[in-house]
């Protein structure tokens, strides 16, 4: 099972992603300097990329990164934390990421460049019982300050409302919804949270979700149909969590 998926700028679904299992690494720069065969590379095509930038390497649920430049700094953002990065000096080896979804910036010439990386497997814990013993890992294991939850959220409000068979809203809808609590929210970020959410609950790929029928309306929708089955089976959102689509932003 793999525990990152790294997105390359411009990726338009998961053929153009490249996914790592625990202790696979993938090595990045502007061309690859090794023998063929060598491990899976990352092409950067800009002219301020080393030939051999940097390397990633997946963990179970978390990942390192090197630094293989000899005098550029990189720098790890975290999308979701208001500003919150990471510097990775030159050389520096294995440095752990905490993020579950990262950026990584690269200094090339006059721009920055990058690409994403997501470590699903974030796991979470329940709290341990009376009996003093290990806690549990969730089997769906969900952030709920994360803007996925927002997103579910709002999938499943309808049905947790008192209407079992409403319809699902569609993503405008899910927008509008979302407003009021993420300012900045938009048809591309609510896709792309639903596509996110598929991955991190291992849903399986409907059947419309073949090459051919990328991007479609039907395949969005039964990407949605399968979240919100899922969440109300399982209660991984319950009513009195529907506070979350009505807080303002600080």
């Amino acid at each position: 099972m793999f525990s990152v998926i790294v997105v390359p700028d411009g990726s338009r679904g998961p053929d153009t992603q490249l996914r790592l299992e625990p202790g696979e690494t993938l090595r990045f720069g502007r061309t690859d300097p090794r023998p063929a065969g060598s491990g899976p590379f990352l092409v950067m095509d800009h002219a301020g990329v080393s030939r051999s930038a940097g390397e990633i390497t997946a963990t179970a649920t978390f990942w390192t990164l090197t630094n293989l430049s000899r005098r550029q700094t990189y720098v790890v953002e975290n999308p979701e934390g208001a500003g919150e990065h990471m510097k990775v000096g030159p050389g520096r080896v294995d440095a752990p990421v905490p993020f579950e979804f990262s950026r990584i910036v690269l200094p090339a010439g006059n721009d920055l460049v990058g690409f994403d990386v997501w470590a699903p497997r974030h796991d979470y814990l329940e709290d341990s019982d009376s009996t003093g013993g290990e806690p549990t890992a969730l089997p769906f294991p969900l952030d709920r300050t994360k803007r996925y939850f927002l997103v579910l959220a709002a999938l499943c409000e309808p049905r947790l409302r008192g209407e079992p068979h409403a319809p699902l809203p569609t993503v405008e809808q899910v927008v509008e919804r979302l407003k009021p609590v993420w300012p900045a929210v938009n048809r591309t970020t609510v896709q792309w949270n639903i596509d996110y959410l598929a991955v991190k609950l291992r849903l399986k790929p409907p059947p419309e979700s073949a090459p051919s029928a990328a991007a479609t309306p039907g395949r969005l929708n039964g990407k949605k149909e399968s979240l919100v089955s899922l969440a109300l089976r399982f209660d991984l959102v319950r009513e009195e969590e529907l506070d979350v689509v009505e807080k303002r932003p600080r």
